[in-house]
């Protein structure tokens, strides 16, 4: 078990190592548009990287709250019947 802990760290290491590059098209444009004092196009980059990045969790927020509120819902509506039958 610890064997295969190991081997899992080191893949996700490996893998992790890729996807610290850059497309080299967008460094150059960027390296590019600040050198030459225009910082817009750098933050619009970081933007987009940013809305990527918070998507997928609140994607899974919103879809975990709705479950909860679902289950929460069907059980409290299971608890008030078994109530009145009493």
């Amino acid at each position: 078990m610890f064997r295969r802990i190991i081997a899992l760290m080191i893949l996700t290491l490996v893998v992790s190592a890729q996807s610290w590059a850059q497309c080299a098209m967008c460094r150059s444009t960027l390296e590019n548009n600040v050198s030459n004092g225009e910082a817009t196009v750098a933050a619009g980059v970081n933007a987009g990287i940013l809305y990527l990045f918070v998507m997928p969790y609140l994607m899974v927020f919103i879809i975990g709250l709705l479950w909860y509120k679902n289950s929460r819902g069907s059980n409290s509506r299971s608890l008030f019947l078994r109530l009145q039958k009493k």
